[in-house]
């Protein structure tokens, strides 16, 4: 049998390596830094592990399995990126510490007005910015109740929040929350939250769907937190609601568009925080270690032909 030809995108120590590598020893590995991947080993790779570009992967015949080190795989989804039978793997469930943190503190920071104070002090005015708000007295409604937002609601419940998650489909309410819904029953919560969190994914049925109807039937002086995918998010009806003193804040780590183009109105919002899509990235050492042994466990089983973990569900398969 041939050997198998593996490319590594994914940065990984010496100790990584050599772990990943057990799980398939008599397969030929190939490391290279995402920036300088080149196509022939695009196309002479039978296995991926790593984010190279989907054009690049649109030119190889023989990929067998392309295991992102992303929980996203929105660019690999559409037509003609990938052969029907690619099996499609991600690194979701590596990322939810980082995100988590990350956005509960731009939560917390806005509750506590603290990038107003930063603002001034750069202004170097000596201002009162008035009344603030605490975790304790809130209601959180979460969109997205898996593993980033299982570990958002641990910490907003940890500070005395009232935690409500929103999923597609029914199934038991987590320790984390309070109340687990789906989402038919938007509309009654959407009034009762006084932060709207979203790690939404981007699909289809979830593109735009935080729109002017949505921010209109929240309640007067919330915030609104997007950690999932920018396009779930109408940008101007978002910048709207802003504007006119509907929402108290917003806190963005990713937008629609991206990156944000210079002199779009919500860079100089008052109201809103902006950060440049780098919560999941590996800013976080732990989440480098989390998605290096995800591709190590998922290789280990691919080579034993055992199940793999997050497959994403395409074609036949």
């Amino acid at each position: 049998m041939e050997q198998q030809k593996i490319l590594v995108v994914i940065p990984m120590n010496r100790e990584q390596r050599e772990k990943l590598e057990a799980g398939m020893p008599d397969a030929v590995y190939t490391y290279e830094e995402i920036q300088s991947v080149a196509q022939e080993q695009v196309r002479e790779a039978d296995i991926i592990l790593g984010n190279v570009p989907a054009s690049m992967i649109q030119q190889s015949g023989k990929l067998k399995w392309l295991h992102l080190n992303s929980a996203g795989f929105d660019p690999y989804a559409d037509p003609g990126i990938l052969h029907e039978d690619t099996i499609l793997t991600t690194s979701s469930g590596a990322y939810g510490q980082a995100v988590s943190e990350h956005m509960f503190a731009m939560l917390l920071a806005m509750q506590k007005k603290l990038h107003l104070y930063r603002d001034d002090q750069r202004a170097q005015e000596w201002t009162d910015e008035g009344e603030v708000s605490s975790m304790t007295d809130f209601t959180v409604v979460i969109f997205g109740a898996g593993d980033i937002g299982g570990k958002f609601a641990k910490l907003a419940q940890a500070f005395g929040a009232y935690v409500i998650g929103v999923k597609r489909s029914p199934g038991p309410c987590p320790d984390s929350m309070d109340e687990l819904h789906t989402m038919e029953d938007v509309e009654k919560l959407l009034p009762l939250a006084d932060a709207v969190v979203s790690f939404l994914p981007s699909t289809e049925e979830t593109k735009g769907i935080f729109d002017k109807q949505v921010f209109d039937r929240m309640k007067q002086g919330s915030f609104f937190v997007n950690g999932g995918r920018g396009n779930t998010v109408c940008t101007e009806d978002l910048c709207d609601a802003l504007e006119s003193g509907h929402l108290a804040g917003a806190a963005l780590d990713v937008t629609d568009p991206e990156p944000l183009p210079k002199g779009h109105r919500l860079w100089s919002l008052k109201n809103a925080w902006v950060t440049p899509h780098i919560s999941g990235y590996y800013h976080l050492p732990q989440t480098q270690r989390n998605v290096a042994a995800l591709a190590a466990e998922n290789l280990r089983r691919y080579g034993a032909g055992e199940k793999l973990r997050n497959v994403v569900p395409r074609g036949n398969q």
